[in-house]
């Protein structure tokens, strides 16, 4: 499937980043702040996603990627998002019960947010002025890996697997560097 997916990943030079991804945060699935400050040290896979979209059986890879390495400090955030096709038209009740009936899933989600374009969430603009354009999602389930010390580490595209090579490696990698506080 061809659907907008590009190259596979987009990784970070090893310099210095403007800012870190704990400068942002989005609403919880709920309602509630979530400040991904709250989630310093950990690594986090952050994830837009649809109900109604051909890659949406990743739901399924994402818990399991995610009970895999819970343990270790990891986290999903799924961001789900109707920019693609219309894709995601549910309620925020609505897709929190369809995520966790068909698929069991236990990660944080977010409200419903812009991934792509001027008027993104300000942590997707981040991403694209950090990573380049390569990162901008160009359809659901596009992958951002952010390290332990709050950097855009990879961006992956929706056709990458939640089981990749690739993408696992980019996140055992981060897993394996010790926490630095944020700005070192």
């Amino acid at each position: 499937m061809a659907l907008g997916i590009m190259s596979p990943a987009v990784y970070a030079n090893a310099g210095p980043q403007q800012g870190s991804a704990y400068d942002y945060g989005f609403k919880a699935i709920d309602g509630a702040d979530m400040p991904l400050k709250g989630f310093a040290g950990k690594v986090l896979l952050v994830v837009n996603t649809a109900s109604m979209c051909g890659f949406t059986p990743q739901y399924k890879g994402l818990q399991a990627l995610y009970q895999k390495y819970e343990a270790r400090g990891f986290t999903v955030i799924g961001v789900p998002s109707n920019d693609f096709g219309g894709q995601e038209p549910k309620g925020e009740k609505e897709i929190k019960t369809f995520c966790e009936g068909a698929f069991g899933v236990t990660f944080p989600l977010t409200e419903k947010a812009v991934v792509k374009g001027a008027a993104a969430h300000p942590f997707y603009q981040w991403v694209v002025a950090t990573l380049g354009a390569g990162a901008e999602p160009r359809w659901n389930f596009h992958k951002i890996v952010i390290g332990r010390d709050g950097r855009a580490v990879a961006a992956f595209s929706s056709g990458v697997t939640p089981d990749d090579a690739a993408l696992v490696k980019a996140i055992e990698g981060e897993l394996s560097r010790s926490v630095a506080p944020v700005g070192q």
